[in-house]
């Protein structure tokens, strides 16, 4: 059982190797066919390979561009229009965050003013009592010396050029943060316009492309007018007839028998004999003016005798 089991290990692994083996060479010969590629182009089209190679991967590119439909385009474009929604949202969360960070600073820097504005006030009092050269000073029913004076003066002067400075740089992140979202805020109102104007886009750009469809639906009806035609040609022909017959008719009419006006005079024929033969010579046309006698002779039948 154990020796059955290893036939069967050592036929998977030789089965891994050899696909594995097949892998690598099929990816060898990958590699070859395209290196021998780049050599036939350079042999060829020398430095202007690369060039040759560029124009015809745009040419292609161009031509699979034009080839791919309107209306998957125009979806596309909604797609993307879509898209943009997210990122939106995700900018008025931006915005909306920062407003809130914004107003916490704003809030933070008025307190600190109002501090500081009594810590001045604090700070003027203690300087006007050691001005007044004292020795002694009573404040809140306690009584300190002018050098305890001193040393509280100077402590709260050091504090509030501290928070004066602080105040200072808090007020400028204040404005370029505020600068900044007045930036933020015009941009969101950039992209909800444009995303407004570029929906309107491609509603126009659906409806041209419908009535484009529709025309072009119209002009693809084709009726059988065969008979029609066939109909137009008879009559074509019968009113060619028609024409014909009446410029006949009217031939016929012109070159018809036209009125006798006079009557037609009759010429005797024998003068007409006579006057063609009378300027000939007369010997040989001498004509005998002898009517002949035509005798006729009849055979009576012989009468019988009586005796």
């Amino acid at each position: 059982m154990s020796e059955t089991t290893n036939k069967a290990c050592l036929h998977d692994r030789c089965r891994q190797l050899r696909s594995h083996w097949e892998g690598f060479s099929m990816f060898k010969k990958m590699i070859l066919v395209g290196a021998g590629s780049a050599m036939a182009l350079g042999l060829l089209f020398g430095r202007d390979a690369v060039s040759y190679v560029a124009t015809g991967y745009g040419r292609l590119h161009d031509q699979v561009k034009q080839n791919v439909p309107i209306e998957f385009e125009l979806e596309r474009a909604h797609r993307m229009i879509n898209d943009l929604t997210p990122e939106i949202r995700s900018n008025m969360h931006l915005i909306a965050k920062e407003e809130v960070d914004v107003d916490k600073l704003q809030r933070q820097v008025e307190k600190l003013n109002q501090g500081l504005a009594q810590d001045k006030r604090e700070v003027l009092r203690l300087k006007t009592d050691l001005d007044d050269g004292s020795q002694t000073y009573q404040y809140a029913s306690h009584r300190y010396t002018r050098d305890q004076v001193k040393a509280d003066l100077a402590g709260r002067f050091e504090r509030f050029k501290t928070q004066d400075a602080t105040r200072e740089k808090l007020e400028g992140i204040l404005s370029a943060r505020q600068k900044g979202l007045e930036a933020a805020r015009a941009k969101l109102d950039g992209m909800l316009v444009a995303k407004r104007q570029l929906e309107v886009d491609v509603e126009n750009l659906q409806a041209r492309l419908k009535m484009v469809e529709v025309a072009q639906t119209t002009s693809a009806f084709k009726f059988d007018d065969s008979q029609l035609s066939r109909t137009e040609k008879l009559l074509e022909e019968i009113s060619t007839r028609i024409e014909v017959a009446e410029k006949l008719v009217s031939s016929e009419g012109y070159f018809g028998e036209q009125i006798q006006l006079d009557e037609v005079e009759v010429k005797d024929v024998s003068d007409e004999v006579a006057a063609y033969f009378s300027g000939g010579d007369a010997e040989e046309i001498a004509v005998d003016q002898r009517v002949p006698t035509i005798e006729l002779t009849s055979k009576k039948p012989a009468q019988p005798s009586l005796n």
